[in-house]
């Protein structure tokens, strides 16, 4: 017997500064596409938008296209000064986002456009005098 996959449902609310949309379904190659065309609309329909939130509950699987869209929505709404929240993620979400090593970018308070603009790049620890000492390694990558 063959299941089919529930289609990804997205429901939009929200006011000039903030925008939540509520997402039911898998988040995956097939349907991904789908919230990423919806939070670009969001932001271009709303210049000044603060917050979006994403309510997360509902997501059934996230796979690699799915996190690529996830990290390029938080692309965007960095670049639009816009703070993003993932807000009720399940702990398989979470579980995903920490084994790929992007729960916490993903999670972070998003700094504003006027604060990434004004922060200044840390200076590489070779500029500063600390150095350390190259080790060699095999042809099979063991020492």
């Amino acid at each position: 017997m063959t299941t089919q996959r529930p289609a990804l449902q997205l429901v939009t609310a929200g006011t000039e500064d903030t925008v939540r949309i509520e997402i039911t379904g898998d988040l995956d190659r097939d349907n991904a596409e789908l919230l990423s065309d919806e939070v670009t609309a969001q932001l271009d329909a709303r210049p000044n938008l603060k917050d979006l939130h994403l309510h997360c509950a509902g997501i059934g699987t996230v796979d690699a296209m799915g996190l690529s869209v996830l990290l390029m929505i938080s692309r965007r709404t960095t670049a639009a000064g816009t703070r993003l929240h993932l807000d009720d993620r399940s702990a398989k979400l979470d579980r995903l986002l920490d084994i790929t090593g992007t729960l916490a970018h993903l999670t972070a308070t998003t700094p504003t456009r006027a604060t990434t603009s004004q922060q200044h790049v840390a200076e590489p620890s070779i500029a500063k005098g600390r150095t350390q000492a190259a080790r060699f390694t095999g042809p099979d990558g063991i020492t």
